[in-house]
């Protein structure tokens, strides 16, 4: 088949044989491919780091017979270094990468959700004072064009506008009439807090003013039980979010 041409996000990659990578890319007209990349890990690869986790790319690829298609050229367009070169913002990065990887379906086109990891690549690039609050922002609107953004501001089943209590299963945010057994308490300023980070744009989240201790960890709490809840998976890379956190 003829070759074409792609521009992505490196997701992430693997070591396939001596020399060879698997590279997971989301791209903007193909959705997720993973392809392979021969002769990468040799010294003399005509592709040197142009296919690390972060780094926005022009390619070439050849359609496999197989899920796995072939990279015969790659042109960075961004090399995203600031993530790359800072713990806090790797591992904010690291949650946005995961994050999309479990949603996009491959070879299944979602431009919106590559604009948006672009989008949250540029913002981390930018050096935020809270690299945290961008990953988390970028959740949210994650969540949402996926179909399962949260409740957060009036109780998911009728609509009252003072819910205490949050259920992933029901929605998000829910009154004590209509809350079920699993349901547990959250607060007002949690509630409040990640309803600002997901309608912040992503590169005002990081300069949100930032909660107490106390609420931050709160609404951190419901927003990963909740991803993990709808998307069905664990986060691997929350807990390195947690540890980097200010």
């Amino acid at each position: 088949m003829p070759p074409y041409k792609e521009q992505g996000i490196v997701l992430r990659s693997i070591k396939l044989g001596e020399a060879d990578k698997i590279v997971t890319l989301m791209t903007q007209g193909t959705g997720k491919v993973r392809a392979v990349a021969k002769g990468i890990r040799k010294t003399t690869s005509r592709f040197g780091a142009r296919l690390e986790p972060f780094t926005h790319v022009n390619l070439m690829l050849y359609r496999g017979r197989s899920n796995l298609d072939t990279i015969t050229q790659a042109e960075i367009i961004a090399p995203h270094m600031a993530i790359k070169e800072d713990l806090g913002l790797f591992a904010a990065g690291e949650t946005m990468l995961e994050a999309v990887d479990k949603v996009a379906e491959e070879h299944e086109k979602n431009l919106r959700v590559t604009l948006l990891l672009l989008a949250g690549c540029r913002a981390l690039d930018a050096r935020p004072v809270d690299p945290t609050a961008v990953a988390e922002s970028f959740m949210l609107k994650l969540l949402s064009l996926s179909g399962f953004h949260p409740s957060l501001t009036a109780c998911a089943v009728c609509g009252d506008a003072d819910p205490q209590l949050f259920d992933a299963g029901m929605g998000g945010a829910v009154c004590a009439r209509c809350a079920e057994p699993g349901a547990g308490p959250c607060s007002r300023a949690a509630l409040e807090y990640l309803a600002a980070l997901a309608f912040a744009d992503l590169m005002d989240a990081g300069q949100l003013d930032t909660p107490v201790a106390r609420v931050r960890t709160e609404s951190r709490a419901l927003l990963y039980g909740f991803a993990e809840y709808h998307l069905e998976r664990r986060m691997k890379s929350v807990p390195m979010l947690v540890r980097t956190a200010p």
